[in-house]
């Protein structure tokens, strides 16, 4: 099993910034795609960023420039740096990856943390 132990929510102001943190633990021989996804009250969850193990990313357009995600492949942890925050960020923020548990023959699994609260309100 993996768990993902997200950090880094909180109240920030419109314009302010915040960085999300999510680390991961447990039966991991390698991760493919790490990725923040979000979900606003009354709304889907979306995308807003992703990173493959190549560094490669991806981002929603309405975070362009605002957001950056990042690894660190020696901590099995992804980040999110967000800047200019605006009242439409705010969400519940979660955790993906997509990883193998024991060798390159191994299923690539999916794997959810348990979602980070982010408010921006002045």
């Amino acid at each position: 099993q993996v768990q993902l132990v997200e950090s880094g929510g909180g109240l920030v102001q419109p314009g302010g910034s915040l960085r999300l943190s999510c680390a991961a633990s447990g039966s991991i021989f390698s991760i493919n795609a790490m990725g923040w996804y979000r979900q606003a009250p009354g709304k889907e969850r979306e995308l807003v960023a992703t990173i493959t193990s190549g560094s490669s990313t991806n981002y929603a357009d309405s975070v362009k420039g605002r957001f950056t995600i990042s690894r660190d492949n020696a901590k099995n942890t992804v980040y999110l740096r967000m800047n200019n925050l605006k009242p439409d960020d705010t969400a519940v923020y979660y955790c993906n990856i997509k990883s193998r548990a024991y060798n390159w023959a191994s299923n690539v699994m999916d794997y959810w943390g348990k979602g980070t609260l982010v408010t921006v309100s002045s």
